[in-house]
């Protein structure tokens, strides 16, 4: 008995095509990826993006943007009327794109924290909780931000030609754990700090969430033992917090993390320690907020290890968010945000080459791949 060639090709093109069938029932049934918050892919500018460039950060499946409201730009003279100049247009133009407005009121003027002249920085030299003063004067301003952009806020009656979203988050510092930032850092002055906010937020907006300054992870010079402390482990300074600050676990929303790294790979382990501090202190209720993470597009040199070339951003970004985004429900994850944007000379020692833009807001390879997992159109 004679079995061909064809006979054979004929069974095995009916077995093919009966798994096929079987595949395409199995994914019929199969349950669906869970899916992500909304609002979960953001970034961080560090120039105003003009209206052409917001839709295209939207059509990118941006959701979200990370801005800045400083004490100093907001009232740097004091007993001056607010000046929001800075922030109205980044507000106006997020909001017309459809994206989230997601800010950090940060800072204070000289005039509400004189320098110390033992200290030679450009930042705040302390948290404004030292004196009656310093305290109404943070009060004051957190009060005029919420009644500016909060739920019945003159920013919406003066621009009734925008769709009405209000800011209902509040990120409350930033790096507060990092010399860059406070150049004595202080965990305790930060509790206090939390407390008098959440008291000012709920007085003027009772659906308004508090979310903790993004804490730097891992600072170099949170290893020096010498002198003031310059810097905290992100984790530390969140013990002490608690330690230190009763009932503070009552006051805040969310806890923010900038995990900065040379590699995508040490994510898991920088998260998980701030999680574990979480379920230590009977709080691993709280969810977390990523409000800074990226890598540079310059070219690798030995003295900046968040350099990585035009591949290497890519890489670090496409390994991230994969992280990210498969571990989203066990880190309780609910805000991504990229820095940055676009390119910026000499702001920081990576913000030359941290955007997803170049100059002239082109686009590099890291933004195609940030829309790919945003789902959006590069």
């Amino acid at each position: 008995m004679r079995t061909g060639l064809g006979s054979l090709c004929l069974r095995a093109r009916v077995g093919v095509a009966s798994l096929a069938v079987a595949a395409l029932a199995l994914t019929a049934f199969a349950p669906a990826a869970p899916a992500l918050p909304g609002k979960f892919w953001g970034v961080v500018p560090q120039t105003n993006p003009d209206a052409n460039e917001f839709q295209r950060l939207k059509s990118g499946g941006v959701d979200s943007l990370r801005i800045p409201i400083p004490w100093t730009g907001v009232q740097g003279v004091e007993g001056a009327a607010p000046n929001w100049s800075q922030v109205d247009p980044l507000v106006a133009g997020a909001t017309a794109a459809g994206i989230e407005v997601f800010p950090f009121l940060y800072g204070a003027p000289i005039w509400a924290v004189p320098a110390d002249r033992s200290i030679s920085s450009n930042p705040p030299r302390y948290l404004p909780v030292r004196t009656g003063g310093q305290r109404a004067g943070w009060k004051a301003f957190v009060r005029l931000a919420v009644q500016r952009y909060g739920p019945t806020g003159s920013f919406w009656a003066e621009n009734p030609g925008l769709p009405k979203r209000p800011i209902r988050i509040w990120q409350i510092g930033n790096e507060v754990n990092f010399k860059y930032f406070i150049a004595r850092p202080n965990p305790v002055e930060y509790g206090k700090l939390v407390k008098l906010s959440y008291a000012v937020l709920k007085s003027v907006d009772r659906g308004a969430r508090l979310i903790l300054s993004g804490l730097f992870a891992r600072p170099a010079e949170a290893r020096i033992k010498r002198g003031p402390r310059q810097a905290y482990f992100a984790t530390d300074f969140l013990e002490q917090m608690y330690k230190r600050t009763p009932g503070i676990k009552r006051k805040f929303h969310g806890v923010a993390l900038h995990p900065y790294t040379g590699t995508y790979k040490r994510l898991p382990r920088y998260i998980e320690d701030v999680r574990r501090v979480l379920a230590e202190n009977r709080d691993a209720g709280k969810s977390l907020y990523l409000t800074e993470l990226g890598w540079s597009s310059e070219p690798p040199r030995r003295n900046n290890s968040f350099a990585k070339g035009l591949r290497g951003q890519v890489r670090e970004l496409k390994g991230a968010f994969r992280l990210l985004r498969s571990n989203q429900r066990r880190w309780r994850l609910q805000r991504v945000h990229w820095f940055s944007i676009d390119d910026q000379q000499g702001s920081c020692n990576f913000c030359d080459g941290s955007g997803l833009f170049a100059d002239g807001f082109l686009p590099k390879p890291s933004w195609f791949a940030y829309a790919r997992f945003a789902g959006g159109r590069p």
